[in-house]
């Protein structure tokens, strides 16, 4: 069935739910031009962005829940842990502004403790968007959903019925370690814009620690990462007309301490030439193929990259262990550069 534009429900004379798509229309990326300019590089890399065709979303949904990955159960614990904590701070008639949509589980935990007035996920893929949008609005009768399509990376507008409402901005999955470090400064300051003065931000971040423990999170036992990784290579097949051998690469994943961050290649397990868009790109036996960062913060290292931005620290929330941590930060009303 089409999605309806609006739909409105309830019975609250003060305030009637409500259902709104609204797309701001984002300039969809020229995918072959940003492979072949990767490609064409001395160190050869794909953005991490085109892992998720239907294929790779249902891989990355496999990962999560796998005995190695800990980044997913140990944010869920923390935000049941936590969430009454940071409903604290949160004002009443507030709107909930999510940056992607993924499967709505954690967002749920913060709409239970929070109770917005209003429920805001953005995200570029629209159909994904609208369908994980809906689930929440039939969910929870009392709650306006406001679906927004758009590139969250940067600035967008929110939907004009919430602009008067104190905004909670969130964003988990730890997904600012895919951000390199300046990117990510440059993230954190849009937010703090979006939620303005005495606004907040809940961010989940995983943890510097022994590569022990963050090399299987990235490496399985069961090789679903590595068919995640690989799948990058068909999904580009398909969507820009590339002849890549998924087979003819290796899966690693390796820790740069120096860097701070896991780094996952494709090696060339062979002498090859790919075509794309009429253009040969060639490897060579071993060459690797850069997929993907995923930067890990110490607390007080990412506490002071958030305060850069504008972002004051609250409170860090962590499990136990100190794998992963949730930090509530609430926007200054200091003007930023």
């Amino acid at each position: 069935m089409p999605l309806k534009e609006e739909v409105e429900a309830g019975t609250s004379a003060s305030h009637v739910p409500r259902f709104r798509l609204y797309d701001r229309k984002p300039p969809p990326p020229d995918m072959a031009s940003e492979v072949l300019r990767g490609l064409r590089a001395p160190r050869k890399s794909i953005a991490p962005k085109f892992f998720y065709d239907a294929a790779g979303s249902a891989l990355f949904d496999a990962i999560t829940r796998l005995p190695e990955y800990y980044l997913t159960r140990t944010e869920v614990g923390i935000l049941h842990d936590h969430c009454a904590a940071v409903a604290r701070h949160v004002e009443a008639n507030a709107c909930l502004v999510e940056y992607g949509s993924g499967s709505s589980v954690k967002v749920r935990i913060l709409l239970d403790a929070c109770v917005p007035t209003a429920y805001v996920p953005v995200d570029i893929s629209k159909d994904h968007l609208a369908q994980s949008a809906r689930a929440v609005f039939d969910d929870y009768p009392a709650l306006s959903v406001y679906p927004t399509c758009a590139d969250y990376t940067g600035p967008f507008e929110l939907p004009p019925p919430v602009h008067a409402l104190p905004r909670l901005a969130f964003f988990p999955g730890s997904s600012i370690g895919n951000f390199d470090p300046a990117a990510a400064d440059d993230f954190l300051a849009t937010v703090r814009r979006l939620v303005g003065p005495g606004g907040h931000l809940v961010i989940g971040v995983d943890t510097k620690k022994d590569s022990g423990m963050l090399i299987p999170a990235y490496n399985d036992a069961a090789g679903v990462t590595a068919r995640f990784n690989r799948n990058l290579l068909r999904h580009i097949n398909t969507a820009v007309g590339a002849d890549f051998d998924a087979t003819a690469f290796d899966h690693r994943a390796v820790y740069n301490a120096d860097a701070g961050r896991v780094e996952m290649y494709l090696d060339a397990k062979r002498d090859q030439v790919v075509y794309i868009n009429g253009e040969q790109i060639a490897f060579a036996r071993g060459e690797a193929l850069h997929t993907e960062n995923s930067y890990k913060y110490a607390p007080d290292e990412f506490v002071a990259k958030a305060q850069r931005a504008g972002l004051e620290c609250v409170d860090v929330y962590q499990d136990r262990q100190g794998y992963f941590m949730v930090l509530l930060l609430c926007a200054s009303g200091l003007e930023l550069p």
